[in-house]
């Protein structure tokens, strides 16, 4: 995989590709050891065919004419009766082998709603609907550690350099907590690295966060900029964290063995 832009690469390519991502960084921030054991242990197949609401929301914000490719909407079924459990259970038998996530008829309403609550504000709508790419893959090589790096932005605008990552948050009001919990000011640094590196410009970094907890009714939507002192923060924490994996990387030692004590409340005892 050569630096640079790519349109046509699919989300599992991606992600099961060469170079180091955010993701990948998160898992190495934990334990080297813990980022090895992820990349090799197997996963359950059958966990993952639940859906992902998030997944769901992206498809339908991003990129709304993929929605029905992936998606199914399931109608409503009545499961208080026994014709209307072995509707759905036909139904869904008849979905087996499209390929699709089925979304029942309860979350496809909700789905549909938190839409149109992005589409009411003014921000939110004319990022989303300004020109501009979805699920562009971009790679480059650090310069100091020469480590491949990528990012796949939810969308860059064409016209302007700006970033739009969506979140959806069971809680709005706990946003600020996630961007540390979640290490969102390390992606933002990275991503604009990212960009900065293939463009020759840095781009304005913003979170269109989607609630899908209402309040008074409606589903809250905000877009929100990281204050420049997070900015620095993450940076920082990025390239701390791309030479923790090289130098992890060039010497084959991944760790393994980490510390642990008994709790604050049981010390508190002795």
């Amino acid at each position: 995989m050569k630096p640079g832009i790519y349109y046509d690469i699919s989300n599992e390519d991606y992600h099961h590709g060469l170079g180091v991502s955010k993701s990948q960084l998160d898992d190495i921030a934990r334990s080297p050891a813990f980022y090895k054991w992820k990349k090799n242990a197997p996963l359950d197949t059958e966990k993952l065919k639940a859906l992902d609401m998030g997944t769901a929301l992206h498809c339908l914000l991003l990129e709304p004419d993929e929605f029905l490719n992936r998606f199914i909407e399931a109608p409503e079924f009545n499961r208080r009766t026994k014709d209307g459990k072995q509707e759905e259970k036909d139904f869904l038998k008849e979905c087996d082998d499209s390929g699709k996530t089925v979304m029942d008829h309860e979350q496809h309403r909700k789905l549909k709603i938190m839409r149109d609550s992005v589409l009411a504000h003014h921000a939110a709508r004319y990022f989303l609907e300004a020109d501009g790419y979805s699920e562009a893959s971009i790679y480059w090589e650090d310069a100091d550690t020469e480590e491949l790096c990528r990012i796949r932005p939810d969308k860059f605008l064409s016209n302007q350099p700006v970033i739009i990552d969506v979140k959806k948050v069971a809680d709005m009001s706990r946003f600020d907590r996630h961007i540390e919990e979640f290490r969102y000011h390390v992606q933002h640094a990275m991503y604009q690295e990212g960009y900065l590196q293939h463009f020759g410009e840095s781009p304005i970094f913003l979170f269109l966060a989607v609630s899908e907890t209402i309040d008074c009714g409606r589903y809250p939507v905000h877009v929100f900029e990281l204050d420049s002192e997070d900015v620095d923060v993450g940076f920082s924490l990025f390239k701390q964290n791309l030479h923790t994996f090289h130098e992890c990387r060039i010497n084959d030692d991944w760790g393994g063995i980490e510390p642990i004590s008994r709790p604050a409340w049981a010390k508190r005892r002795d």
